[in-house]
């Protein structure tokens, strides 16, 4: 596998050997002039194919699918971790046109996690977050935030469904309170609830019920 480093920033990025070899499809190995590098298959001296990225400037990975010189298909990304060195995924699925798209999963910092679909870049479509306190929400995104048709189940077990606007519950939803054995029916605008109704719900074998019951209307 031959390889080709560049001295000089005057210097073309590949000579005219190795441009003839990305032509052919070859796999090998080409160093930037910032000291970044790739190895793995080209197209007309485009990266396209299999192939491995490294950025020396973060230490960031990119290992999979390429179109035309970007990252297109299935391939996951990793990053140093700044104390250990060791690399973490960052993200792993599909790309398309260098950025996130279709289904995938992107580990945060803290041990936050999402597995669902992206478009552009961003979290849309449907998709599940682990959040760092323990609380889980499922369902739609739209722009990064939860949007559309959705549960947030908090670490107690209570949990909401119904509509999200922009991140906060909004629309018609139910809240229970499993807890307490309660059950509220309403609106919602921006997460605060407008108006709605307040009902008993497995309050037999909720662990900590209200003194006393909800009388029926």
């Amino acid at each position: 596998m031959p390889i080709v480093k560049y001295p000089r920033a005057t210097e073309p990025l590949w000579h005219e050997w190795d441009g003839k070899a990305q032509k052919r499809g070859l796999r090998h190995t080409v160093y930037a002039v910032n000291g970044d590098q790739y190895t793995g298959e080209w197209l007309d001296n485009l990266k396209h194919g299999k192939g491995t990225q490294v950025w020396k400037r973060t230490g960031a990975i990119y290992s999979g699918d390429w179109k035309f010189g970007k990252r297109d298909g299935y391939g996951s990304y990793s990053i140093p971790d700044p104390v250990t060195k060791e690399y973490k995924k960052v993200y792993t699925g599909w790309w398309k046109n260098d950025r996130k798209c279709g289904y995938g999963a992107t580990f945060y910092p803290g041990g936050e996690r999402y597995e669902g679909e992206w478009s552009g870049g961003l979290r849309s479509g449907w998709g599940r977050m682990y959040y760092r306190d323990g609380s889980i929400y499922e369902g739609q995104w739209l722009v990064d935030r939860p949007g559309g048709q959705g549960m947030l189940r908090l670490p107690n077990e209570n949990r909401y469904e119904g509509g999200w606007k922009d991140g906060k519950k909004h629309g018609p939803g139910k809240f229970f309170y499993l807890d307490k054995g309660q059950l509220f029916e309403g609106i919602w605008a921006a997460d605060i609830p407008k108006c709605g109704i307040l009902i008993d719900f497995g309050r037999d074998e909720a662990p900590a019920p209200t003194q006393y019951p909800i009388p029926k209307v």
